[in-house]
């Protein structure tokens, strides 16, 4: 989910289960694991019936991963500074704020690349002690400059190792995709190849103004490079692809049936089908491409960080089984603990096929990318 657009329903009831964790322990509790857990906006039992989300949300059980109980306790002072938006993240980040007496955190929420900038002129000077960013783009560019101390090897190791460096961590994941309506096209009829989506036949959708699609078509450009890229988008438009103001809206033209297909983040058909569980809508999946680039939002603590440990004690807490469990259940997102499983009828994180030779650091240099969009004909 781009963290520019807010989600509906849930988040301050997922997160009232929480406490439930600590005095039951994770297997125990109904409240965040189980078939409860959803009280929608206006605070409602934590126990209320959730609905279903694919085929995963109803009956969830406990995930697996490390319960906040277990780790060491936040104890002192720590400023945060969040790429991430608050609607997205503010319930788990106030939560373990309010789960230690000791512990008080200051959050400063802004643009990713905003902050970066803001922390490389402040230099040394920085009150930050933890950057979350939501990508890793922007996690690639503080430790280039040497704002980041090296994480924790055990910290380091929770999650697979493609998604962690010593200087920064990933927390949760999104896998580019291709939503499409069931009732105009097949599963067998969706091309696994993202070249073949040039004259596919069918009516498509994307959300080219947005960063996340952006950020795909950075991927081809550095795949394959500017000219093929080019040739892609310049044929997409040419045979008529739709453009709608962001990916939620991209899938639920695809649910309507004013579009067959398109090109989304994971998540948004997920959310779709949290509003409407019968929607014909379903997902497809490139392979090895820049259709197949799967990007994460992750943590690092910064060089002038006051309290190094106490600030990768924090990045821990994000991947905690509480937490990762959030981001499945209220951000739709991929966790990264191998032990959590995301929400719906989606392979796994190994089962998936992103393109090995992409360095995700290099998706966040956009400009080259809106440039080539806008020559192609793109409404960006």
């Amino acid at each position: 989910m781009d963290d520019g657009d807010r989600i509906d329903g849930g988040r301050r009831a997922v997160l009232g289960g929480v406490a439930a964790v600590g005095a039951a322990g994770a297997a125990g509790c109904t409240g965040l694991f189980g078939g409860g857990g959803d009280g929608g906006e206006d605070g409602g039992s934590p126990d209320s019936d959730i609905g279903q989300i694919g085929s995963g949300r109803e009956g969830r059980g406990a995930p697996g991963g490390t319960p906040m109980e277990e780790m060491p306790a936040l104890e002192g002072e720590l400023t945060l500074y969040s790429g991430r938006n608050e609607f997205l993240i503010g319930d788990l980040v106030n939560y373990i704020d309010d789960l230690y007496g000791d512990f008080s955190m200051e959050v400063r929420y802004g643009n990713s690349a905003d902050l970066v900038n803001q922390i490389l002129s402040e230099g040394s000077g920085t009150p930050a002690d933890v950057f979350y960013s939501v990508n890793a783009g922007s996690l690639g560019v503080l430790a280039d400059e040497g704002r980041t101390q090296s994480l924790p090897e055990d910290l380091v190791g929770v999650v697979p190792e493609e998604f962690a460096t010593e200087d920064w961590i990933g927390i949760s994941g999104r896998a580019r995709t291709v939503p499409y309506n069931t009732e105009a096209l097949s599963a067998e009829e969706m091309p696994s190849d993202i070249y073949a989506y040039e004259e596919f036949g069918a009516d498509l959708g994307w959300a080219p103004s947005y960063g996340s699609c952006q950020a795909f078509v950075t991927a081809m450009r550095l795949l394959q490079g500017e000219e093929r890229a080019r040739q892609w988008v310049e044929s997409v438009v040419e045979n008529g692809i739709a453009s709608y103001p962001d990916e939620f809206a991209v899938c639920q033209a695809i649910a309507d049936g004013e579009i067959d297909a398109g090109f989304t983040n994971h998540y948004y058909i997920q959310r779709v089908l949290d509003g409407s569980p019968g929607a014909p809508i379903d997902t497809a999946f490139t392979e090895g491409d820049a259709g197949a680039i799967f990007n994460v939002a992750g943590g690092a603590v910064l060089d002038a960080a006051a309290d190094a440990d106490l600030a990768a004690n924090f990045v821990r807490h994000l991947l905690s089984a509480e937490a990762q469990d959030y981001f499945a259940r209220t951000t739709f997102e991929y966790p990264l603990h191998p032990e959590v499983q995301p929400i719906g009828d989606l392979p796994t994180i190994d089962e998936l096929n992103p393109p090995s030779e992409l360095d995700l650091t290099q998706l966040s240099n956009l400009e080259p990318t809106i440039d080539l969009m806008r020559q192609a004909g793109a409404d960006v």
